[in-house]
């Protein structure tokens, strides 16, 4: 089996850094990692990974999080 690399390269890179307030919401509602990441079905190292921005969610999980920390998602995530 022939195994190929594949690079992905943005030609926007470093124009362009997401950034999000997910762990101010969910901290300021009382939240653990763990709670939401049941809540929106997912890996309470996904949560974490999103939070320290290591991770980009897809836009589902976007939406998910952003209707368990009732608020909109231009609200969670945003340029910097």
């Amino acid at each position: 089996m022939c195994k190929r690399s594949f690079t992905y390269q943005c030609k926007y890179k470093g124009d362009f850094s997401l950034q999000n307030k997910i762990k101010e919401y969910r901290e300021s509602r009382g939240i653990s990692q763990g709670k939401l990441a049941e809540l929106c079905h997912v890996s309470r190292q996904t949560i974490n990974a999103i939070e320290n921005n290591k991770y980009a969610p897809s836009l589902q999980l976007a939406f998910d999080l952003a209707k368990q920390l009732g608020v909109k998602v231009d609200e969670l995530f945003y340029n910097k």
